[in-house]
């Protein structure tokens, strides 16, 4: 009996294990996918309609979720928006730490730097075209846009540019102000002119890599003995 009870029992516990572990798994992955989904969403109806004309329910609808979740994982419309602008800037913060690698000289690592930021900007046009209206007249969103896109992706950015000597011995309001015109000429060239003013987007990526050299060559004819 005691050997016929321990074979029972054996049989009966792996079951049970089998199907608690996977019913937590699906959920989480469940639950990532539907913010996904709704971010995503958002992002589509904002470019197209304006934050002002989209509604949650047609955010849910497009996203094939209920209405309710929006609440629920992002507290509103607000809420939402503040989301995708996280999740947008550290998507593009692990890009730049990890899809761009770090250039030879601080020439060459700065136009690099400036011409990946000219693309990002032109491929996060439908994020701008949401992001920047809504700064202009909401101060929060304002806020929010100068910490989390301006100031995270700026700091970046200066710590790549702190690996050569040139960089490491300006002031630091000169190599702040030389990390965040990085960002800069971003918005100008690779959203501003070739969208807002029609300009033609590869002329006006080639005037922002003519910008950098003149830049980046101020600060390495400034210290001849540090060309690295």
């Amino acid at each position: 009996m005691a050997a016929t009870l321990s074979h029972h029992e054996a049989r009966h516990a792996h079951p049970v294990k089998a199907v608690f572990t996977p019913s937590v798994l699906p959920r989480k992955r469940n639950r990532a996918a539907k913010q996904e989904a709704l971010l995503q969403a958002a992002l589509r109806l904002f470019a197209v309609k304006g934050y002002e004309s989209t509604t949650t329910r047609e955010i849910a609808a497009t996203a094939g979720c209920a209405e309710g979740l929006i609440h629920r994982y992002f507290q509103g419309k607000a809420g939402l928006l503040a989301a995708l602008v996280d999740y947008r800037v550290a998507r593009e913060v692990g890009d730049l730490r990890h899809k761009v690698h770090p250039a030879s000289t601080l020439q060459q690592e700065f136009l690099q730097l400036v011409n990946w930021e000219v693309e990002r900007m032109w491929q996060d046009r439908d994020f701008l075209r949401v992001l920047i209206p809504r700064a202009i007249v909401d101060p929060e969103v304002a806020v929010m846009m100068g910490r989390s896109v301006t100031s995270v992706r700026a700091k970046v950015v200066l710590e790549r540019l702190k690996q050569f000597h040139a960089c490491a011995r300006l002031p630091e309001d000169e190599l702040t102000a030389l990390a965040q015109s990085v960002g800069v000429i971003g918005i100008v060239f690779g959203f501003l002119r070739p969208l807002i003013l029609g300009h033609d987007r590869l002329r006006a990526k080639e005037m922002a890599g003519v910008l950098a050299k003149i830049l980046i060559r101020g600060v390495v004819t400034s210290r001849p003995d540090q060309v690295s």
